[in-house]
Order: C-alpha cells, then structure tokens, then sequence
C-alpha cells in the first residue's frame, strides 16, 4: 500500500502541493498533520507509523514534511525499516528500497540539519548584536520605590496585611515580589 504523510506547520497553511503530489503517487492512504515539525509528537505521523505494515511505502513531498532534524528523520526512518516499510522523498528523490537512497537519505538529513542548525547561529548573534546597540532591552523592569517596598514589607512581615494584600500594593506579581523581597534580605 502507499501511505502519503503531509505535514503544514500552521493551520493557515495549505497542503495543496503536497495533496497533489499524493495524487500524482497514487496514494492509497494520505495522514496530515498541522503542527510543527520540531518534534515527533504529531497526531497523523503516529497514526501513520502505527497504520503501516510490511511491504507497504512511505511517501512524502519532500524530507523536511516528515522530520526537521537528522536524528528524527533517521529514528522514522528506522521505525520504517524494522517493519520493512519503504520510505521515499520526491523532492530529494531519495527512495530507502536502494542503497543509493539510503545513503542519500543520511546526507540530505545531514544538510538539512546544517542549515537549521546556521539559522539558528545567526538568529542568536543578530539578536545579541541588538541586545548590544539597545535595540532589543527585554521586559522593562518593574519600578517601586525602594523605601515604600520596604514599609510594605514590613507591614506584611508583622502580619498587618497578607502577602497578597502587599503584592497587591507594591503592585508586583507574586514571583516578582519576593524576587525584591530576597534580593533586599527583607
């Protein structure tokens, strides 16, 4: 049987090219997923793993639909192998009943997992490049005058009001609250 997996990352998102590429493969079976590709924990793939049987064949449009890293796409595709499920990628024209595809299967794994890999680098250093120039600051910082903290400290330290009523009044969230309360040894 030929099993077709599609997956879009968001709900506006369309699978139409890859709808079209299972009816060019004739598939029997299509499961698609809405989710991201950043781990195995989709509805349709486990569905899927758990649907097929030997001899059938996993097709998808392209490697990056199934898995977005090396070791999950190596992992699906082992899962495949053990139950002697076939597993093909149209874009990448990679096809696991050869030993070509199979060794092409590991390379473009290999690649794709590269350029994740350097997008992630250079969104890290332009995002700390921004946090320098002070472009980029973070949450602002909540300011309370520090003796007035104090005297609501003091307040709820002598059981005058509660730890919610002195939150309330220094007009912080309870983390930040005794984050302040720790940091001035009150």
């Amino acid at each position: 049987m030929i099993v077709f997996y599609a997956r879009c990352s968001t709900v506006e998102q369309n699978e139409a090219r890859q709808l079209e590429d299972a009816r060019t493969c004739h598939a029997e079976k299509i499961f698609i997923d809405k989710a991201s590709g950043k781990d195995t924990n989709r509805k349709q793939l486990k569905a899927m793993l758990s649907f097929v049987r030997e001899g059938d064949k996993v097709i998808c449009s392209d490697i990056s639909r199934i898995a977005r890293n090396t070791r999950d796409l190596l992992s699906i595709v082992d899962d495949l192998q053990n139950k002697d499920v076939a597993f093909q990628s149209l874009k990448e024209a990679i096809d696991t009943t050869t030993p070509q595809g199979q060794f092409m299967l590991t390379v473009f794994a290999a690649l794709a997992q590269l350029e994740r890999d350097c997008i992630r680098q250079r969104t890290e250093e332009g995002r700390r490049i921004a946090m320098q120039e002070g472009r980029i600051t973070g949450r602002p910082r909540v300011q309370v005058d520090e003796k007035e903290f104090r005297a609501i400290c003091s307040r709820w330290r002598s059981g005058e009001i509660s730890a919610v009523e002195a939150q309330r009044s220094a007009g912080l969230k309870s983390n930040t609250f005794y984050r302040r309360v720790k940091q001035l040894n009150l």
